[in-house]
Order: structure tokens, then C-alpha cells, then sequence
């Protein structure tokens, strides 16, 4: 497996992942539309502005996919996403360790951080597994149910 640089095919195959608004508001909020065209996908995914990557396999199949940008001062993990097919197979984990590394790098900082909802109980799991601790956000979250998750230097 391999985390690369995300590119517009490999949009094309994660969008078909979400197939009604309330899966697409688990993952990325709700100012997330739906349905939605590519062109909307890449503006609501806010593409030109973030760095996304897409873990595939060997073969270049999609596996997973997340962005990570810089947020109080910590490398934010966002929209992070294992094929609906894969799930169960510790991609998820592979994919928040790659990413992690990968940001922290490019952004030169060594806290994480990340949004989860409460009912999202495998990825709340997954993320505490990890060592992300639940902190209290320092601002207003505008979504109900919504975790902040920190992970400080090991």
C-alpha cells in the first residue's frame, strides 16, 4: 500500500462511496450537499486548498482516502475515508499513520488533531486506539454530536 497524492480519478472513484446525505454529512459535515456533481464534490472537498491524499494498493485501487491542513497550531487529519468494501481491514489505521507522518512533515508541526461525530463509533474507537484524546475546542463547533480530538508528541 501506498499514500500518494490524490488526484481527480481518484475522485472519481470515492465519490460513488457516498450514496445519500446523511453518510455524506457523517463524513464531511453538514454544509456538505447532496446530491452532488464532481464539481461540487471538488469545491465542498475544497480541493485547490487542501492537501489530499489517496491510499491505494499496489494495483492503483482506491483504498482510502484524507486531507490534513494546519489548525490551531496542530496537523488536522480531515475527510478521512476507507472504501466501503475495505472496511474492517485496518486500512483506517493505516491510513491515519500514513497521513499523520506525512502531514506533520509538510507542516512542521508534531500535534495532531481531528472532528468526529460521538455516533461514530468505529471511527471513535479507531482514533482513540491511535492515542487521540478528547480535548474541548476552544471555539464553537456549528455541529451537533461533534468530538475534538488531540494527539500530543509521543
Amino acid at each position: 500500500m501506498n499514500l500518494i497524492p490524490a488526484t481527480t480519478l481518484h475522485i472519481d472513484h470515492l465519490m460513488p462511496w457516498f450514496t445519500s446525505e446523511q453518510q455524506v454529512t457523517i463524513w464531511a459535515g453538514p454544509n456538505f450537499s447532496f446530491p452532488f456533481s464532481k464539481e461540487s464534490f471538488l469545491q465542498m472537498i475544497k480541493w485547490q486548498e487542501l492537501t489530499s491524499f489517496s491510499l491505494v494498493n499496489d494495483s492503483g485501487e482506491l483504498l482510502a482516502f484524507g486531507q490534513f491542513y494546519q489548525r490551531l497550531n496542530c496537523c488536522h487529519l480531515g475527510r478521512l475515508v476507507v472504501n466501503p468494501l475495505m472496511r474492517g481491514k485496518g486500512l483506517g489505521k493505516t491510513l491515519v499513520n500514513e497521513l499523520s507522518l506525512k502531514g506533520m512533515e509538510n507542516l512542521k508541526l508534531v500535534k495532531l488533531s481531528l472532528f468526529v461525530l460521538a455516533d461514530n463509533k468505529a471511527a471513535l474507537s479507531l482514533y482513540l486506539s491511535l492515542g487521540f484524546s478528547l480535548q474541548t475546542y476552544p471555539d464553537n463547533i456549528d455541529l451537533t454530536n461533534c468530538l475534538y480530538l488531540v494527539k500530543n508528541p509521543e
